[in-house]
């Protein structure tokens, strides 16, 4: 899976996450710019990727990513 394929699926997840079909994200996306993504948010949106996905993250991992390039990179690496 390319990392574009990868972009388009994770957009996916995060508009039904958030509901809302106006989200974009890309490499530089964080929290801050998403208005309801806060840590029970963040919860949710791990498992809906992980199960979207079929993979799994660690919690060093998850507590790492500081952005969604950074998840992205970890993703790419899992799915290879």
């Amino acid at each position: 899976m390319t990392r574009q394929e990868i972009n388009e699926k994770l957009n996916g997840v995060f508009r039904e996450v958030f509901d809302d079909d106006t989200i974009t994200v890309n490499d530089a996306t964080t929290a801050k710019d998403i208005e309801d993504w806060d840590s029970l948010a963040h919860l949710t949106l791990v498992g809906s990727i992980e199960d979207e996905f079929s993979i799994k993250f660690t919690l060093g991992e998850i507590n790492g990513f500081k952005n969604v390039g950074e998840m992205m990179d970890a993703m790419e690496k899992k799915l290879s």
